[in-house]
């Protein structure tokens, strides 16, 4: 999984934090949606413009930051 197929970084767009395809939610708060064990259906649920995909390329991310 490529995650820049769905993480998008615009200055002038939630303070030029990484976003889900353009969205206004970050990939942090996504991260901190699955630390407070929200599943995955919760969150779409939640957040309808999110997919399955986006969850995966918010960690595939956090992974390699974390990782190098």
């Amino acid at each position: 999984m490529h995650s820049r197929n769905y993480i998008t970084i615009e200055p002038n767009k939630r303070g030029g934090k990484p976003c889900v395809r353009g969205l206004r939610i970050t990939v942090y708060e996504v991260l901190e949606y699955l630390a407070s064990e929200m599943t995955e259906a919760e969150i779409i649920d939640d957040f309808p413009d999110l997919t399955r995909e986006d969850l995966k390329a918010c960690i595939v991310l956090a992974v390699r930051v974390c990782i190098g």
